[in-house]
């Protein structure tokens, strides 16, 4: 495996709509292998294809170090429920926190490496954390929807919390 260098804002790709995947094969595989890696190793908690500079709606997503990731591919959002509002911040922008409101709950439909289709539904953080990655296939940026940007020292004191 390797680590991918992650794609800082302003470069294009992050806010362009991925194509979907049509191949599910060892490339797509050793893709997910990687961006695995890369998340893990960058301390995030998600990562999405565009991060990486690859234009495809693939996504991974682990919320708790161990737990194994959640890979997304194609992704789509079947069910939106409830409101949270929390600290998001992003590999592709770093040392940059703000609030953002999305749904406590999500039910979303996806592939997996091989092809089958999945569904998932999550709550509170893995709901964020899943529509956070999904939007970024869509170009959608968490900065676009942050009511309020957080210092570190604020960021700190909700560690905390």
């Amino acid at each position: 495996m390797a680590i991918l260098p992650i794609v800082l804002f302003p470069e294009k790709i992050l806010q362009q709509k991925c194509d979907k995947v049509t191949s599910f094969d060892k490339k797509l595989a050793k893709l997910l292998n990687n961006m695995y890696e890369t998340m893990v190793e960058a301390d995030g908690v998600g990562l999405a294809a565009p991060q990486v500079g690859v234009k495809k709606q693939v996504a991974v997503v682990e919320i708790e170090e161990g737990s194994g990731p959640i890979e997304l591919i194609n992704p789509e959002v079947l069910e939106l429920e409830g409101e949270q509002t929390g600290v998001e911040g992003c590999l592709s922008f770093p040392s940059l926190y703000g609030e953002v409101v999305r749904p406590y709950r999500v039910k979303v439909r996806a592939q997996d490496r091989k092809g089958s289709y999945f569904e998932i539904e999550a709550e509170d953080f893995l709901a964020r954390a899943l529509l956070h990655e999904i939007d970024h296939l869509q170009g959608v940026l968490f900065t676009s929807k942050v009511s309020r940007y957080i210092s570190e020292e604020e960021l700190e004191r909700y560690g905390e919390e």
